[in-house]
Parts: C-alpha cells; structure tokens; sequence
C-alpha cells in the first residue's frame, strides 16, 4: 500500500498517529508517533510515507524537523530512504525474537507491576469498548473488522502482538475520544511485549481471536456494558498468562543459576 503525496487517510487509529503535534513538540515526537505506528502495525511494511513537506505540514512542524526525524528512523532500522523518480521514505518490516522480548520485559516487572499496569490498561480499554459500542459509524466497525482478520492470519508472535495492539487502538479510535486513542497508543509501547506476547499456545491464540470477535460482535449490537466486560476479561485473561509465564521465567533463572537468590555467606574476616 503506497500512500504518498496527500493521500493520508485519517480514519481509524492511523488519524491518531498524524493527527497534529501539540505546540513546542520537536523532531523527537515525530520520531515517537510515527515509530509508534510502525511497530503498532498502523503503518505497514513497504508503504510509503507522505512527502516531507506534507508531514510537515500534517503534523505542524518544519521541513527540517521532519527530515531529523526521518534521520532517526532510519538509524532505528525503522524507516528506508529509496531515490529517483519512484523514491521516497518507505516503512521497513520491523523483526525481533518475541520470546526474548517478552521474557526480558517479565524480567523487568515485579508481580505487583504487573497487576497494577493490567489494572490500568482493563480500565482503559473497557472504556474505549463501551464509548465505541455507542459511537461506532461504519467506518470505524470496518477498520476493527480488519483488525480481528489481521490477527487471524497472522504467523508468528510478532504479527499477533501487532495485530493485538491494532486491535486495541481501532476500538480505541472508535470511541471517538482523542485523548483516550493517544492514552492507548501511549500504553501499547509498556502493554504489548507483557499482555499481547503471552499467548504463547495454540489453544491460548484461539481464546484471543474469540475474545476480539465477540467483543466487535457487541460492538456492532451497540451493547456497551457487554463490550465493555468483554474488554476488561480480555486484558486480566492476558495479564493471568502473564503472570504465570513470568513464575516459569523466574523457575528457570533459579535453575540455571540456582544461588542467585541465597543469602550471603560469611566473608574471610568473618
């Protein structure tokens, strides 16, 4: 999918990541919403993005501003720069080991952390599923439907968790509440390797493809408070698999390592 020039659409959660920057926000914002998009699956590989000038101006900056951001992304392995007639700034296929990611970002959370960031984003994300059941046009049903297709189709573990996040943020952008699209967007980056990585079995990935239709089904029916329930099960069913990959992770270390946790023993001058 080629979007160059002025066509940018700006329906569903890819309005959120070109949706003008707040005033005094720089090259690093830039950087921060369109990486965001990249990894989040809004903006997919090979497409290419709007000329500098149109971001530029979509996003409210200077032509120098976008072209230090552009800079960025390539160092980050984000983002291709291709010359001549056909040239322009394309998004590169973003790739990693999921598995280290999710067991490194388990590493980096106590249990408790974990609960509470569940607890945060259950809350958030419910809303988003109750305002979108009442607020949702056509439009925005279409752009969730594709998400749930995306996730059905996806391979491997990082195109779930893309199609996870996509998912949320599509559901989010049908609220119709700017603040909570940018609030959801913002989480993806601390919620996707912890919540949308632990479905590591095939009856798991199934359970979340279920979740994602029911949840449009209730949608689609205008019923709130069911999208709303269906929402927040949906987050603490992932924070559950979370948390218990996470006592595995921690059974392993103390095999491998098995004095990593014993109490210190008595020094020579003692």
């Amino acid at each position: 999918m080629r979007n160059g020039g002025r066509n940018l659409p700006a329906a569903g959660g890819r309005g959120a990541i070109f949706a003008p920057l707040e005033v005094g926000k720089r090259a690093d914002a830039v950087v921060r919403r369109l990486s965001e998009g990249i990894r989040l699956g809004l903006l997919v590989p090979d497409e290419q993005l709007p000329s500098e000038t149109d971001l530029a101006e979509t996003f409210g900056v200077s032509p120098v501003t976008i072209r230090e951001a552009l800079t960025a992304l390539r160092g980050q392995g984000l983002v291709t720069t291709r010359r001549g007639r056909n040239g322009g700034s394309f998004v590169r296929r973003v790739r990693g080991g999921a598995s280290d990611v999710l067991r490194e970002r388990l590493r980096e959370v106590s249990p408790s952390e974990l609960r509470d960031l569940a607890d945060h984003y259950a809350a958030i994300s419910g809303t988003c599923a109750q305002l979108a059941a009442d607020r949702a046009g056509e439009q925005d049903v279409k752009l969730i439907t594709d998400s749930v297709a995306e996730l059905e189709r996806s391979v491997d573990a990082a195109a779930r968790r893309r199609a996870e996040s996509r998912f949320q943020v599509e559901l989010a952008s049908a609220a119709q509440s700017p603040r909570l699209t940018r609030a959801v967007i913002s989480m993806q980056n601390e919620v996707a390797p912890l919540l949308w990585l632990s479905a590591t079995t095939p009856v798991a990935r199934e359970e979340v493809l279920r979740k994602h239709r029911e949840i449009l089904a209730a949608v689609v029916d205008s019923d709130g408070s069911l999208a709303r329930a269906l929402a927040v099960a949906h987050v603490y069913a992932a924070q559950a698999r979370a948390s218990a990959l996470q006592l595995t992770f921690l059974a392993d270390d103390d095999e491998a390592d098995p004095d990593a946790h014993a109490l210190p023993g008595p020094t020579a001058e003692e």
